[in-house]
């Protein structure tokens, strides 16, 4: 070709190994560049390097000139004067190797890798210690009872529900599920099993969250449908690696209505390798129609003494002492939540002082926590039994000043009365962290009665809110606490009976001793004429003898005096005379008649009446019109000056007035009037016959 070099020898243009190239090398034109940009002193003492060494340059100092030039920087040579200015060890023997470059950093990194193991990112307690069997899940052996017996039966449901309040298991006993449905054993041949060996490959990748086919989603941020068709879409492929396809749902409460409504029909029936785990804490919220496609496990709260023990076990495998006081107060404060436990736990271990050798003491939690001290509680609960108003202004003011929330000390208050009352109810020995707590709540149990425990527990409840609610809590709590100190002696209904039952039964001769009715009565007394003359002249005894009958009973005389000579029946048939008109449609005239007639002759077709006092209008038109229209018959009604029976006004006036005399002199009601003088019995003034005559107690 034109543009070739020459080639005598008829080789093939591409078989030059054994021919000199007369072209300059890369390191020959890097040599030119530098001597025209910085003078010919650079070139030539390159070239004179160039000429001492014995062999052309090296492929990795072509490689270094080429990418100078390409890229700019210092060429290789010059890295080598550079090496030596630039170490700083004075000593020979380690800084020799250090400017050739190799060794030095593969000193360096054997230890940083083993550092790098040393140094990893602390993860909390609640992180570290989640359950990684069935075993490690503590208190929910009612539902890994269920899935074990549905695992060796192969009955196992195609979609799980998780529900519970926080910290108890639901996201953990998911991938669980998920391992135990996919674990694969040790020699790869086993199947599902309740006890996952943690070893397999399915086993360790779900527990570090990167299995392909286990498939994890939050569904507080995947709330569309366009996240739910993702999963419809995806159903329909087979595991690539797995037994089951598993979705994890966690809090799938939040789906939106239309998001449920897209995923019911994949949920009824999804194909035979997919498996559905939902967990949630508000399992109200989701469709019913959701909730009749899965089996449904309740996961409960874990209780304190449980709690307590697992903290105990986690603390040993951390290392670090914890007294149990202390542990009871993480295990109480938790409220049967493991993550929450795990996480006070956490703060308390570092709350601990490093001089006591980072012990969990209880005082450290206490103060941690904001709570009160058992003792300082017992104080004041006792301060409020005792009356002693001082002592409980004390206390607050003290626990304040420490720190205490005026609202911890009612919560302290409100537990030492419950427990109180769970003792009397047992009748064993309550439940304590010290033989001086227990022999104090027990003390109460036996002194306090059953009704005077559940009234603190209301005033107690009541002032809680107050706290809660108040503007200036430890005002709040002062007040509360003082209300509850002045009705703690009061008591209660049931004692009060009993005191008034004992009053009666022996304090009927007190209550008739002071009466002298008997003794004024003997004065008065020839008994035998006083009715012999008022037998003989009916009107002698009301003027020869007032005196003497108006002391016992002065708004008798009127209604008795009456009644002694008209017949009983005849007030019995006005009675019903006077509805018959009112249901006739008079009741103006039923009215009339019953205020204002005084009955003295009473036949049928005949009325002889007279008028009630205080009342002048002439009558008589009103009462035959309306005897006529209610019989049906003419009726002749004459007035009279006397002689006639108390209207109906005054005979229900008469009987309220006995009643009530009665009722007075009842024993119980004299017992109660000597037991609280300032008692009144309040008598409704309307008359009985319009709707009054009741009784009011004040």
């Amino acid at each position: 070709m034109d543009d070739s070099r020459e080639n005598p020898e008829n080789l093939p243009p591409w078989d030059d190994a054994g021919q000199e190239d007369p072209r300059p090398t890369s390191q020959e034109l890097e040599d030119a560049g530098q001597a025209s940009m910085f003078g010919d002193a650079s070139a030539q003492d390159r070239g004179n390097e160039a000429d001492q060494a014995t062999d052309g340059p090296s492929a990795a100092e072509l490689e270094a000139a080429g990418q100078a030039s390409m890229f700019g920087g210092e060429p290789a040579a010059p890295a080598e004067e550079t090496a030596p200015a630039i170490e700083p060890a004075p000593s020979p023997d380690p800084a020799a190797p250090a400017p050739n470059g190799a060794p030095p950093p593969p000193a360096k990194t054997a230890p940083a890798a083993s550092s790098d193991e040393a140094q990893q990112p602390y993860r909390v307690l609640a992180r570290k210690y989640r359950p990684q069997t069935f075993d490690e899940l503590i208190g929910q052996e009612a539902m890994v009872r269920t899935l074990a017996n549905a695992i060796k039966r192969d009955r196992l449901a195609h979609a799980f529900l998780m529900t519970g309040v926080r910290g108890v298991g639901k996201t953990s006993t998911a991938r669980l599920i998920a391992k135990a449905l996919n674990c694969i054993g040790p020699d790869g041949e086993g199947g599902p099993t309740i006890h996952p060996c943690g070893q397999c490959e399915p086993c360790r990748a779900i527990a570090e969250g990167r299995h392909i086919d286990v498939i994890e989603m939050d569904a507080a941020s995947h709330t569309g449908v366009d996240d739910v068709r993702e999963i419809i879409e995806a159903v329909r492929y087979a595991a690539v690696s797995a037994r089951y396809k598993i979705y994890i749902i966690d809090e799938v409460h939040m789906l939106s209505r239309n998001a449920f409504n897209a995923l019911l029909k994949t949920l009824e029936e999804p194909p035979a390798h997919v498996k559905f785990l939902f967990a949630t804490t508000e399992v109200d919220k989701l469709p019913v129609t959701v909730l009749s496609r899965c089996q449904r496990f309740d996961l409960r709260r874990i209780p304190t003494p449980m709690l307590a023990e697992h903290f105990a076990k986690v603390c040993g495998l951390e290392g670090v002492e914890a007294e149990g006081e202390a542990l009871a107060m993480v295990a109480s404060a938790a409220e049967g939540s493991v993550r929450d436990g795990l996480s006070i736990l956490d703060q308390a271990i570092a709350h601990a002082d490093l001089d006591g050798e980072g012990q969990v003491r209880a005082d450290k939690v206490r103060d941690m926590l904001g709570l009160s001290d058992k003792t300082v509680q017992r104080q004041l609960f006792a301060s409020l039994l005792e009356g002693n108003g001082a002592g409980v202004l004390e206390v607050v003011a003290r626990q304040f000043a420490l720190g205490v929330e005026p609202i911890a000390l009612m919560r302290g208050q409100m537990d030492l009365a419950h427990r109180i009352a769970l003792a009397q109810v047992s009748g064993s020995a309550p439940e304590a962290h010290s033989a001086e707590e227990r022999e104090a709540i027990g003390g109460w149990a036996t002194a306090l009665a059953a009704g005077q425990v559940h009234r603190l527990w209301q005033l107690l409840l009541k002032g809680f809110e107050e706290v809660k609610s108040a503007p200036d809590p430890l005002v709040a709590a002062q007040m509360a606490l003082l209300r509850i100190m002045h009705a703690s002696d009061m008591p209660d209904p049931g004692s009060l009976v009993k005191k008034l039952e004992d009053l009666v039964a022996r304090g009927p001769a007190p209550a008739q001793a002071p009466a002298p009715a008997p003794a004024n009565a003997a004065p008065s007394g020839a008994t035998g004429e006083a009715p012999a003359s008022a037998a003989s002249a009916g009107s002698a005894p009301a003027t020869s003898a007032p005196e003497q009958a108006a002391a016992p009973a002065p708004a008798t005389p009127p209604a008795s005096a009456p009644e002694a000579i008209v017949p009983e029946f005849l007030a019995a048939r006005w009675d019903s005379l006077v509805d018959e008109v009112e249901h006739a449609g008079g009741p103006t005239v039923a009215n009339i008649m019953r205020m204002q007639v005084r009955v003295a002759h009473l036949a049928p077709g005949t009325l002889k009446y007279e008028l009630a006092p205080s009342f002048r209008e002439d009558i008589s038109g009103y009462l035959r019109d309306g005897l006529a229209k209610a019989t049906g018959q003419r009726w002749e009604v004459v007035r009279v000056e006397s002689g006639g029976m108390p209207t109906i006004v005054e005979r229900a006036e008469a009987d309220q007035a006995a009643a009530s005399q009665a009722l007075r002199r009842a024993p119980l009601v004299e017992a109660t009037l000597a037991a609280f003088p300032d008692a009144e019995l309040i008598e409704d003034e309307r008359p009985a016959a319009i709707g009054g005559g009741g009784r009011n107690w004040r």
